[in-house]
C-alpha cells in the first residue's frame, strides 16, 4: 500500500479491525519513512451489478450515484452524514442480496424511496418527486396524502 503523503511502498498495517459496515475490515497503517499514519478499507469484491435504466442501456452500479440523489434529497435537512451512509449501506446490502446480475433503476428507486421514507418524509418526498417524475400537482399532493395517511 502506497502512503498517501510520500507515496512509499514502506508501510505496514499497525490495527485491523471490522469497519462500522461490517462488510469491510479499517486498517490503520503507518508509513515507514515519513511516520505519519493513515487509514483503509478492504471490501470483499463482488460481482459487477449491472443497472438497466429506463432507456434500456446498461451500466455498471455505482454506489456514488446513489449517494448523490440521497444527498440532494437530504439537502439542508437535519439528516446526518452517517445517517445517509448507512442507507446507503442498506441499500447496498438490500441490492446485493438478491443474488442477481441485473436489477433495474426502477426496484433501486423503491428500495430508496422505502428507506428514505422511514428517515425523513420531507427527503423521500423530494426523491420521490424527482424518480417518479411528477407531471402536475395532482400527483405531488397523492403522495403526500400517501405520507400523511401512514
Amino acid at each position: 500500500m502506497k502512503c498517501p503523503y510520500c507515496s512509499s511502498d514502506n508501510t505496514r498495517v499497525i490495527d485491523s479491525r471490522p469497519a462500522d459496515d461490517n462488510y469491510s475490515i479499517r486498517r490503520r497503517r503507518l508509513c515507514d519513512d515519513c511516520g505519519k499514519r493513515f487509514t483503509t478499507y478492504e471490501k470483499v469484491e463482488t460481482i459487477p451489478l449491472i443497472v438497466i435504466k429506463k432507456d434500456n442501456n446498461r451500466e455498471q452500479y455505482d454506489r456514488a450515484k446513489v449517494e448523490a440523489g440521497i444527498l440532494r434529497a437530504c439537502h439542508k435537512r437535519p439528516v446526518s452524514v452517517d445517517l445517509i451512509s448507512q442507507l446507503v449501506d442498506t441499500v447496498e446490502v438490500d441490492i446485493f442480496s438478491r443474488e442477481e446480475k441485473e436489477i433495474s433503476s426502477s426496484e433501486i428507486g423503491e428500495i430508496v424511496m422505502n428507506r428514505l421514507q422511514e428517515l425523513d418524509p420531507v427527503a423521500y418526498v423530494r426523491f420521490a418527486s424527482v424518480y417518479r417524475e411528477f407531471k402536475d400537482v395532482n400527483t405531488f399532493m397523492d403522495e403526500l396524502k400517501k405520507i400523511l395517511d401512514n
